[in-house]
């Protein structure tokens, strides 16, 4: 098993201590559900961090970006609801992007996710892209206790086109997105510093990749496909 479809929605951000508790309620009673009720969507996740910032990791996945900037997600956007309205005030160092998945292999849903956020040079980006596919994210996959191996790279305009959702937020967006996951935090960890330790910078990366290590804490996959068993 892999991520579900061929994009992703990928979110942090920071909530201010009296916007903790709602945020937890909404994200697990509306805001999750409602987005995994949009045709196209597969599952939603939530995670908390265990190391590094923003604090929450919210993945969204999708049959392709096209569900992404389709009219059916963008209502959602445009329409924010009075809860959604009340959470998102309290959001802090949001970043959001709407993303291709262009290597994603495991075996399944892990407990802890470390995200690796960079950007690449545009001369050296092809070739720091052939790189990680063909050599460093596969052999990661074999590593004990991993369950997933992702690459997914932002679409820009996607990533930054206005709502009223976001409407008075700043929000950045992020360009390449590593993600590991699996049972263990220290084997995640490790596999981690073993691509990190092939020197990324040299083969095209700007700067230092943003590391963030994340424990699961809700999933809602689309109930569609098992609507037939109620």
């Amino acid at each position: 098993m892999s991520l579900f479809g061929k994009a992703v929605v990928a979110i942090w951000n920071d909530i201010t201590a009296e916007g903790r508790a709602n945020f937890i309620e909404w994200h697990n009673r509306e805001h999750i559900p409602e987005r995994v009720a949009i045709p196209g969507f597969h599952r939603g996740r939530r995670y908390l961090a265990e190391a590094g910032a923003p604090e929450y990791f919210t993945l969204y996945e999708a049959h392709n970006t096209g569900v992404l900037v389709g009219d059916a997600y963008l209502e959602r956007l445009n329409s924010p609801t009075p809860w959604t309205k009340e959470s998102t005030a309290h959001f802090r160092n949001t970043l959001r992007g709407v993303c291709s998945t262009i290597y994603s292999k495991g075996t399944g849903e892990g407990g802890f996710m470390l995200t690796l956020r960079f950007d690449a040079d545009s001369a050296r980006a092809p070739a720091l892209r052939t790189f990680l596919l063909d050599q460093a994210l596969p052999p990661l996959n074999d590593l004990t206790g991993i369950s997933g191996v992702h690459l997914c790279i932002a679409d820009q305009a996607a990533s930054g086109l206005e709502t009223a959702e976001r409407k008075g937020r700043s929000v950045d967006v992020p360009n390449w997105i590593v993600m590991i996951e699996g049972s263990w935090r220290d084997e995640v960890e490790q596999a981690a510093d073993r691509l990190l330790a092939s020197d990324l910078a040299s083969r095209g990366t700007l700067g230092q990749p943003v590391r963030g290590l994340y424990r699961l804490e809700f999933s809602r996959i689309d109930p569609a496909p098992f609507a037939r068993d109620t």
